[in-house]
């Protein structure tokens, strides 16, 4: 119940042994509002398999019921982008 489940695999086109793998989790996989426990999680256990050589994480979908979860920072946002120095752009 608790595991990633690859639902579709295509070949890369022009690139031998090469390919875009599709992995779905099922939310109560998930921390509501932690997106360390989350980013955790997915990389932790795709990047874990033995069998790959090279893997690199290309989308990543979080449905709407699980980004409403999330919070946001806790000190407001023109407090992070002081911190940071960044305005009139995204974070």
């Amino acid at each position: 119940r608790y595991k990633g489940r690859c639902y579709y695999i295509e070949p890369v086109a022009g690139e031998e042994n090469q390919y875009i793998a599709y992995v779905a989790y099922p939310l109560d996989l998930f921390e509501e509002g932690s997106v360390t426990n989350m980013f955790t999680s997915i990389v932790g256990n795709v990047f874990g398999f033995k069998a790959l050589r090279a893997l690199r994480l290309e989308d990543l979908r979080i449905p709407t019921a699980y980004v409403k979860t999330f919070q946001g920072p806790p000190h407001g946002i023109q407090v992070e982008r002081d911190k940071l120095n960044k305005y009139g752009r995204p974070l």
